[in-house]
């Protein structure tokens, strides 16, 4: 076969597959849903890929394989799960051993100086108990194996009256399409994103196949609408006019009368008002409806079916009040220039994996003829099917007896030194794909500790993983930091109860340790540090609980130990009146000698 065409992408580590060629080309096309007439071109390699990654996450690739003709005998191809075994090695060594919203400056709202950090600790302990409402942790874990699985993963924050609070949900990657603008290096976020999907037809409930878009758009500000019914009985919004039939605006808004610019002020940008905010259009269309050339950027909004939300708002350009978009995209890595997609932990290995599972299967037959061995006879009387005059099939029992003619003879197969090899084949790929995807032999487990001789080895064996574990996390730090921040502005939009407008705190998720700590060199050096004053009570405290102490709150903790050593310093100044005691008991410097007073000369 001939080279069609070298495609240099974020995809590109997948080109060796032949359904990555041209996923529209007829008899490559393992997932037909993809060439929907909706889907846009230049996403098909992208749902290719995630389809692949999935498939090697449930050991169908195999069975993927066969289908796109790249291995006729893939569906008998032995998959053994080490492709999920990497991805959740990867996930646990990624969130640690927990996962800690906090605020900077919380820690010190119950220290000497109170002041800035009282509302920081208000913040944290909110967010904190947002988090635990909405299952952070597993929603983390939820997202985070999808963006090491596939390289992206998405999170949506939707605010809800009823409950009162903002609601977390993760997405399926292959559901997000984002718009960019035109002068896209210079812009950080898209200006329109889209979720769409395809949904089946129910005869049995009389529905047709449908496509269902959710459209987040940043838009400048138009007058404020309310819910309507068109002449089609379709449910749609209309502007709201006053009776001179001027059109009214959200109340709030403001509206420049040289250029017609609506302005806002949002409750965390106080004083500078803002010209856009998010609209959000949910609706779904007949597939029959839609013709080739309509593609998901550009469905003839005519033909859609808006939804009503539980409030009986039309879910048609809905003004959300908020001046971004409520959608938080995570990427595995840290993409290259120019890229907005990630690349997931399977693809550097993912040849490596293709042929630990060909050597499995060629093992797996070795092993059989090894069991079962293949025998040849030579002058054996074997015995004969009486209706048929046939030789019966010859197996091999415990106690079976042959009657071997003068001169017979019996060769038995011997396969098992190449069983051998093929074992040890299995360690060579196993060790590959653990240096290769920079997990490492150690992370894995399949080490032996043996093999090290010391401590100071072992780290220098997890040197790969935790320069794989910090690329990661800080791919994540920001785009955590953001949600954190979206987080408090909903709650101000909605006017949640405790949350006051103002400036949103600068949050952030601070992830555990990704290898286990010596707790008690930790130990020693808290009380060292913090004994000799060249480590404050919160910075030891933090130490602390990074290292697996069980500190749920470190703030309560710092105010435990201060209030046990004043009680502790009281009974001292009480039983000794030794004020010099107390204050080194308190690690507090001697008070200085108090200098006379000099009398003035006086004046005229």
């Amino acid at each position: 076969m001939g080279l069609r065409k070298l495609i240099t992408d974020v995809w590109s580590w997948l080109d060796y597959k032949p359904v990555m060629a041209d996923p529209r080309r007829p008899g490559r096309n393992a997932w037909s849903d993809l060439t929907s007439s909706w889907v846009p071109d230049e996403d098909l390699r992208r749902l290719s890929a995630y389809r692949l990654l999935a498939a090697y996450d449930s050991n169908q690739a195999g069975q993927v394989a066969a289908i796109t003709g790249d291995d006729t005998a893939g569906a008998e191809r032995r998959e053994l799960g080490d492709a999920s075994k990497l991805i959740d090695t990867a996930l646990g060594y990624l969130l640690g051993a927990e996962q800690t919203i906090t605020v900077p400056g919380a820690e010190q709202a119950a220290g000497e100086e109170p002041e800035g950090h009282t509302e920081a600790a208000a913040v944290q302990e909110r967010l904190r108990a947002w988090a635990e409402k909405e299952l952070l942790p597993l929603r983390l874990q939820q997202a985070e194996r999808t963006a090491i699985l596939l390289g992206d993963s998405v999170y949506s924050l939707a605010w809800d009256p009823a409950k009162g609070r903002v609601l977390l949900r993760t997405w399926d990657p292959g559901l997000y399409f984002a718009e960019w603008p035109d002068d896209e290096q210079d812009s950080e976020f898209p200006t329109r994103v889209h979720l769409a999907w395809e949904i089946p037809e129910d005869q049995r409930r009389g529905t047709k196949a449908r496509l269902r878009r959710i459209t987040y758009e940043l838009a400048p500000i138009d007058p404020a609408s309310r819910p309507a019914t068109n002449r089609d009985g379709r449910h749609v919004r209309e502007p709201v006019a006053g009776d001179d039939g001027i059109a009214l605006l959200v109340p709030g808004d403001v509206q420049d009368p040289t250029t017609g610019v609506i302005t806002r002020t949002y409750p965390w940008s106080a004083g500078r008002p803002s010209a856009y905010t998010c609209y959000l259009t949910d609706a779904e269309w007949d597939l029959e409806d839609l013709k080739h050339f309509d593609l998901l950027y550009d469905l003839p909004l005519h033909k859609a079916t808006f939804r009503v939300r539980a409030d009986g708002e039309v879910l048609h350009g809905l003004d959300l009040q908020v001046d971004f978009l409520p959608l938080i995209h995570i990427t595995n890595n840290i993409p290259h220039s120019g890229d907005h997609w990630g690349k997931p932990t399977l693809a550097t290995v993912l040849q490596a994996l293709d042929e630990l599972s060909a050597t499995d299967t060629d093992a797996s037959g070795a092993s059989a003829t090894t069991g079962s061995p293949i025998i040849g006879l030579a002058g054996a009387r074997l015995p004969i099917d009486r209706n048929t005059g046939q030789p019966l099939p010859v197996k091999v029992r415990a106690g079976t007896v042959w009657q071997l003619n003068d001169g017979g003879r019996m060769d038995v197969l011997d396969t098992s030194a190449q069983l051998a090899e093929l074992r040890s084949r299995v360690d060579h790929l196993l060790d590959r794909i653990a240096a290769n995807s920079r997990i490492t032999a150690a992370g894995l487990g399949t080490l032996d500790p043996t093999a090290l001789p010391s401590g100071y080895a072992l780290q220098l064996a997890l040197g790969p993983l935790d320069s794989l574990v910090a690329g990661m996390r800080l791919a994540r730090a920001h785009k955590y930091a953001i949600m954190l921040r979206m987080v408090q502005r909903l709650h101000q939009a909605g006017q949640a109860q405790g949350w006051s407008t103002g400036e949103s705190a600068p949050a952030h998720l601070a992830w555990g340790p990704h290898t286990p700590t010596d707790r008690a060199a930790v130990l020693e050096e808290v009380v060292k540090g913090v004994g000799s004053g060249v480590l404050s009570v919160e910075t030891g405290v933090r130490m602390l609980q990074d290292a697996g102490y069980p500190i749920d709150d470190a703030q309560d903790e710092i105010e435990r130990i201060q209030a046990r050593a004043f009680d502790a310093a009281a009974r001292l100044a009480d039983a000794t009146g030794d004020n010099a005691a107390v204050r080194a008991y308190l690690g507090m410097p001697e008070a200085a000698p108090e200098t006379p007073r000099v009398p003035l000369p006086e004046t005229a």
